[in-house]
């Protein structure tokens, strides 16, 4: 039995007396993985137009900079929620229609932004953002769904640069338009409807080459990938998709509830700890950098927001030279994931200090430069030592989990920024410098955990 859309479609075949399977071609494949690489770009593309000019709308509203962290924060608490949730329950009813669900509930939140023209009305519009925006954890488990444990950091990698194409160009756009009158809200309805177009370009997706590809894929993996218990997993999960097909609304939503409780409980009892609480000082880290970035800019240089755009859309391009450039790097670490993420969070701890003492905008532009890399690589690392440790078979779950983690960040990475901020602008990039140190030294206390590429799974398997 396969998961989602896959096994069921399998099971009627087989139900069916059919019993023929056609072979996935690496062409079907290859199409698939990249109709989600516009995926990516596009959903980046319409979000790095509008982020990086909220501080600045919020601020024009008249909030003060610790207001402004608090409004912040509540994107991390929808986040903080949802993320483990969506994630399960793309597990259990298939990755098509939970990625499109929130491909256009996110579209309706940045419309809402489009409207703000109070600091309430702001507030009310990171609500349906912060429940949903889960597009890309969700396409990153369809990658994982599709491509070999091997292949993975390659692939990744290029879903990242393609990504991050993206965002060279949102910034850009978002600076450009900002410089108008009214600029902001123009961006907003113009993200608003990349969204929707992306939505479109979802429903459009080969999803008939996803099926019979992800079932090929895990047939080539074999009993050798999965344990029992992975096994028993998989049956729950293909009588669970038997039970929303052929039960009433209620019993099958109670089912898919019991499941996605079930699956997040067997990530609580295992022992990735330290690989979450690694992803979480880390993101606190990198979200302090670029929480105040352009306000920072301005009030330390006084550039304007479209300098800030094309530096942010420069620092973008870089990155996507770091997902294409991911295979050979890890080629020459050994796929050694975990050393690999620590010497680049080494590497991004030591550039946020440059940053935060930076006396000239060049200094600026340098550690910019290096730190593309260095934060590409290492959120790449971070996603393929979880699906690793934690097991390919519960991708969306893991992937959600994670973002959790993420989201506490988020949550607590504004308020520390606005009342960093308060005192100095270099106090988030300070404070960051400080958390980075901290994840790294827990490293280097487990790297001995993970000296064997893939030798950990969940305990309770």
């Amino acid at each position: 039995r396969r998961p989602g859309a896959a096994g069921r479609m399998e099971e009627e075949e087989d139900e069916d007396g059919g019993g023929r399977r056609v072979a996935a071609s690496p062409a079907a494949s290859a199409r698939f993985v990249r109709c989600l690489y516009a995926v990516g770009f596009l959903d980046l593309f319409g979000v790095s137009m509008v982020v990086p000019l909220m501080n600045l709308h919020i601020k024009s509203l008249g909030a003060s900079h610790t207001v402004a962290g608090i409004i912040g924060s509540l994107y991390g608490v929808m986040q903080l929620f949802s993320s483990t949730f969506v994630g399960c329950w793309s597990d259990i009813v298939g990755r098509r229609y939970s990625l499109l669900a929130c491909i256009l509930l996110s579209a309706l939140g940045y419309f809402l932004l489009g409207t703000s023209t109070t600091v309430f009305l702001f507030a009310v519009s990171r609500v349906p953002v912060g429940i949903f925006k889960h597009t890309l954890s969700i396409s990153k488990a369809l990658l994982s769904d599709l491509v070999s444990e091997r292949d993975r950091p390659l692939v990744m990698g290029r879903f990242n640069a393609a990504s991050s194409v993206g965002f060279i160009l949102g910034p850009v756009v978002g600076g450009y338009l900002a410089e108008f009158e009214g600029g902001f809200y123009q961006t907003s309805f113009i993200c608003a409807s990349i969204f929707l177009l992306n939505g479109g370009l979802v429903w459009m997706l080969p999803w008939s080459e996803e099926s019979t590809s992800n079932r090929e894929h895990y047939q080539d993996k074999g009993t050798n990938s999965f344990s029992a218990k992975s096994n028993h997993d998989l049956d729950l999960k293909s009588a669970t998709n038997r039970a929303v097909t052929n039960s009433s609304f209620f019993q099958s939503a109670w089912i898919q509830v019991a499941t996605v409780l079930k699956k997040i409980k067997e990530i609580a009892c295992s022992n990735l700890w330290d690989v979450f609480l690694v992803r979480f000082l880390m993101s606190v880290a990198i979200l302090l950098y670029y929480s105040n970035f352009t306000l920072a800019l301005e009030e330390r240089f006084g550039v304007k927001p479209l300098f800030s755009g094309y530096l942010m859309s420069y620092s973008s391009a870089l990155g996507v030279v770091a997902g294409c450039l991911l295979g050979p790097i890890t080629r020459l670490y050994q796929h050694n994931t975990y050393r690999l993420l620590l010497h680049s969070s080494t590497f991004t701890c030591l550039l946020i200090l440059l940053y935060a003492s930076a006396l000239s905008m060049w200094m600026v532009v340098l550690s910019s430069t290096f730190l593309a890399f260095s934060t590409t690589i290492g959120r790449t690392c971070t996603i393929d030592l979880e699906l690793t440790v934690g097991g390919n078979e519960a991708s969306g779950t893991l992937l959600g989990v994670g973002q959790s983690v993420t989201s506490v960040g988020r949550i607590i990475a504004p308020l520390l920024s606005g009342i960093a901020q308060e005192f100095t602008p270099c106090g988030p990039p300070s404070l960051a410098v400080g958390l980075a140190l901290v994840a790294i030294v827990i490293m280097n206390a487990n790297k001995q955990k993970y000296r064997s590429h893939g030798s950990v799974k969940l305990k309770n398997q």
